[in-house]
This record gives C-alpha cells, structure tokens and sequence, in this order.
C-alpha cells in the first residue's frame, strides 16, 4: 500500500481503522514519513503507541482514538484505509470534501463504488485500489 501510494518523507499518512499501527510505523521507519493512525478501539491505539514506541518511530507517529467520520483529515497527504465495503462507500464524500486535490488514497480490498480507481494492483493475492483526489469533484461522486 505505501508503495503504490508512493509515500516520502514530505507526507502525512492517515491511516483510518489503524488497529496495531502497523502501516503508520513502517511509513515512519521506511519512509520518514510523518502519520497518524485513526481507530476507535482503547486497546488497539494502546498496542499501537507500545509498538510505535518499541520500533523507535513514537516522534513521527501518533495514534488517536477517534470515531473516523469525526476526523479532521484535511493536512493528510496520503490516506490507506482497510474498511468494509459499506464503510467505504460512507466515507468516500468526506474524503472528497476534505482532502486537497493531488492527495492519494489506497484502500485494501474494497473499492468506492463509483469512483474509479487510478489503478488497481494485485499484490501476493491481495487487491489494493489506489485513486487521487481530484481538482473537481465529479457530479455522480458528489452526494
């Protein structure tokens, strides 16, 4: 995902329904890159700052437990996401709304209905869509 997202160190990541933290931290330790992961859950966030902490990367990261639809994401640069369908689907709009044109997202597994891919990529099996906010937003994405 931070590969076909093309992540640097002049990016912040938000990753929505970050769990372990996983992503945030291997953006942060491969990359340099500033993130924040988003999840509603006490222990993951907790888990996610202890392993933040443990692969050394807790100044370039952070993790917030927040409800995702009450989550300002509008410095995000790249956006990755591993969300059910329905949630996708729910959160295309406030991406589009919120983010700046030119920033990129990369969900695993699901799609976002209408809104066509740049590119869809298939890694070990495993399907990963990556678009980029555009300057205008198409009239069937905007409702």
């Amino acid at each position: 995902m931070l590969r076909i997202a093309n992540v640097n160190s002049n990016n912040v990541l938000y990753d929505l329904g970050s769990g372990d933290g996983r992503i945030v931290i291997t953006a942060a330790q491969k990359y340099g890159t500033h993130g924040i992961g988003i999840d509603i859950d006490p222990q993951r966030i907790q888990e996610a700052n202890q392993n933040a902490q443990q692969a050394g990367v807790s100044d370039r990261v952070e993790f917030r437990q927040q409800d995702l639809f009450q989550t300002n994401l509008s410095d995000a640069t790249v956006v990755t996401l591993y969300l059910l369908p329905e949630v996708n689907l729910k959160l295309r709009l406030k991406l589009l709304r919120e983010l700046k044109p030119g920033t990129r997202i990369v969900s695993h597994a699901f799609d976002m209905g209408e809104w066509k891919p740049e590119k869809v990529v298939q890694v070990e099996g495993r399907t990963a869509y990556y678009w980029i906010v555009p300057e205008k937003v198409p009239e069937n994405l905007r409702s």
